[in-house]
């Protein structure tokens, strides 16, 4: 068995890591040449402007659970105490299912369960819906995506994660989908009160040609990624914990000893591009900002520059732990060297705060991983750039019928439930006895829960974002504040929010500088081969993309703030 603790940010981090994310976006999009419709949505742009509001679903908050610590400064909700099975809430006090039949197409990491589990059943028996799932491996969803949404047979519901949303996905997803505005926009909301819950923010992301097409799986806006670092030994060694990018150096130089083996960290890069206040590259339209009345793309400013060259300081310095020098061909997880003190700081998703200290808490007790705050360049406090508040959608196939839709929006209520709930440790943790036990107030799935409660019902649609870890309530509370605290010096760029459909001509025109970026920082390019991909990215596209991001904003208004 292997413990278990709920968390939002958790499942989406996992779904969302890089290693699934580069295999996904690999190859399968020319498939979609025969995609399109009829709709009369539109092919590119946005309708997440000025134009959306009448479209979006009402917020009610819900009043079912209280968290332990509130969301603040767009951070999580955060849950500390222990789960008392007798005291889950109820929040879906009636099935809302009408007894259909619901195919749904999602990505699956790992071997799917059998179609007729234990946890299959129980959820079907809870919505009232019966679901079946048509799981697809998710490295190389993006080749069954493509085929899928180019054949005139589409499952009533499909799910696509934002980083499959590349060449004429888009279009398929406006020209194949549902529109699920009449029974979600405004106050029709309020008939499935888990759904009203969903943060404003997410169903704005769910606007796709003109539509409210997409069921969101919300997240904090704040940055995922934290230094994550050893406490233990900074207390032992007598280590402060630095402020500024100096501070760091003269600390990491300190701290690395290659006879002893020990480096002070793996690459840096993502904290660099925090600590100088680059605008985000995790989608394309929020590396865009106005400066000073002209749209600028991230990888023109000079602060995207300086993150890279002090980036390749600490390369050069020697640092740097041997296994980050080979860049993306080191596959290797680094937890273990990580908990051996061969490097002291990493910078990873948010979830591993949680993950490493539920690994290493039996076998090494006195293991201590914490997250750093994110520190100005400068010793001053940083600027940080807002992510998009939802990035993985369910939607509802174009020739569903009315019951069919209603059916996927009482599946949706159910897995939307918060924390605290029944529905929600029904969602996420199967049937007790079966799937989980619950020992001194902490779930833990057993054999059976880790074969059957994976990837699946948690895909349709998800709460607020969450943090709740009954077996480690210190780490919760960590992950919340440190969220809080660097939710308040986030700003939001001039597209956060708006789902944008770039035209595909321009769909591949960055895709070469994460390598660069990577080659410069391990001293294989130059500064210079970096400033000459940007004069080539202008030339070949990059000052008409800003044109036509410029009349989306002219249009739309700006959501900067």
């Amino acid at each position: 068995m292997t413990p278990n603790a709920a968390s939002g940010p958790s499942r989406r981090s996992f779904l969302a890591s890089t290693a699934v994310a580069t295999a996904a976006v690999a190859g399968g999009v020319p498939l979609l040449s025969a995609c399109g419709g009829s709709d009369g949505g539109s092919r590119d742009g946005t309708t997440s402007g000025k134009d959306a509001d009448k479209l979006l679903p009402a917020y009610v908050a819900a009043g079912v659970v209280t968290p332990d610590i509130p969301s603040k400064n767009g951070s999580a909700v955060g849950f500390t105490g222990k789960l008392d099975l007798a005291d889950l809430k109820t929040s879906v006090p009636e099935k809302l299912g009408k007894g259909g039949r619901v195919t749904v197409m999602s990505p699956f990491w790992g071997s799917p369960p059998k179609e007729d589990n234990a946890y299959y059943r129980a959820m079907n028996d809870l919505v009232g819906v019966d679901v079946a799932w048509q799981n697809q491996d998710g490295n190389t969803y993006d080749q069954k995506l493509g085929a899928v949404l180019a054949s005139s047979e589409v499952p009533d519901v499909v799910v696509v994660p934002g980083w499959n949303m590349t060449g004429r996905i888009p279009s398929a997803i406006i020209g194949k989908f549902a529109d699920l505005g009449p029974y979600l926009s405004g106050d029709a909301v309020k008939e499935y009160p888990n759904l009203a819950a969903i943060p404003t923010d997410a169903w704005r992301r769910s606007i796709f040609g003109d539509r409210l097409r997409g069921l969101p799986m919300p997240s904090s806006y704040v940055t995922a990624i934290v230094p994550l670092f050893r406490r233990d030994v900074f207390e032992k060694e007598g280590y402060e914990v630095p402020r500024s990018c100096d501070e760091f150096m003269a600390l990491a130089k300190d701290a690395t000893s290659a006879k002893a083996k020990r480096w002070a960290c793996l690459d840096m890069k993502w904290t660099a591009f925090n600590a100088f206040g680059v605008l985000s590259g995790n989608e394309k339209s929020l590396g865009w900002n106005e400066v000073d009345g002209k749209l600028v793309y991230r990888i023109e400013t000079d602060e995207y520059l300086e993150a890279l060259e002090w980036t390749r300081k600490l390369f050069a310095a020697g640092v740097v732990h041997p296994d980050a020098r080979l860049g993306k061909s080191n596959a290797a997880d680094p937890g273990p060297k990580f908990a051996a003190g061969e490097f002291l700081v990493y910078n990873q998703d948010v979830s591993q705060w949680w993950s490493r200290t539920a690994e290493q808490a039996t076998q090494n007790p006195e293991f201590e991983i914490w997250g750093m705050d994110v520190f100005g360049h400068d010793g001053g406090a940083p600027t940080l750039w807002a992510q998009n508040p939802a990035s993985i959608f369910a939607f509802v196939s174009k020739k569903a019928s009315e019951s069919v839709i209603r059916d996927v929006l009482a599946v949706a209520n159910v897995t939307a439930a918060p924390y605290g709930t029944k529905e929600y440790m029904a969602t996420n943790y199967g049937v007790e006895g079966t799937h989980y036990t619950v020992k001194d107030g902490v779930p833990t799935k057993t054999d059976q829960g880790n074969i059957d409660v994976l990837n699946a019902f948690v895909m349709v649609a998800s709460p607020a974002a969450t943090i709740a870890h009954p077996d480690f309530p210190e780490v919760a509370r960590g992950q919340v504040e440190w969220q809080q605290r660097m939710g308040a010096v986030t700003k939001k760029p001039a597209f956060y929010g708006m789902q944008i459909t770039e035209p595909a001509r321009y769909t591949n025109l960055a895709n070469d500088f994460e390598q660069l970026e990577d080659d410069v920082v391990r001293g294989r390019k130059k500064i210079g081969d970096m400033q000459q991909a940007v004069a080539d990215w202008k030339s070949k596209g990059g000052d008409k993309l800003r044109d036509w991001y410029r009349k989306i904003l002219d249009e739309n208004g700006s959501a900067a703030g």
